[in-house]
């Protein structure tokens, strides 16, 4: 079942995702062949230049796409580490501070 909602979540996402893209290098290309010729006296793009432009862009602005995965993984394992910590009790958490060699009161925030 987590299967077939992944896969549908993945069409869906790549189902809006490629016409946004479409467009926005269409936007692109545009913009760029009104505006640098004239301007800079640079070359004409075509559209599969203008997304190239747009994902190298993307790249280098906004870093990997991957980036927000790894947040997103990361705030996970967070909240699963804060679930964990609450549900111990004190003389766990306290061995468990003792383990990782931290000395202090049960505060529950490490």
């Amino acid at each position: 079942m987590k299967l077939r909602r992944r896969a549908r979540r993945t069409l869906i996402g790549l189902s809006i995702t490629l016409p946004v893209i479409a467009v926005i290098g269409v936007f692109v290309m545009l913009l760029w062949n009104v505006l640098v010729p004239d301007l800079f006296g640079g070359p004409t793009l075509s559209y599969l230049q203008a997304v190239g432009v747009l994902l190298l862009s993307h790249l280098l602005f906004r870093g990997s796409p991957l980036h927000g995965l790894r947040v997103w993984r990361r705030a996970r394992r967070r909240q699963r580490w804060k679930q964990r910590l609450a549900s111990l009790t004190p003389e766990e958490f306290a061995a468990f501070r003792g383990e990782l060699g931290i000395q202090g009161s049960d505060d529950r925030q490490l």
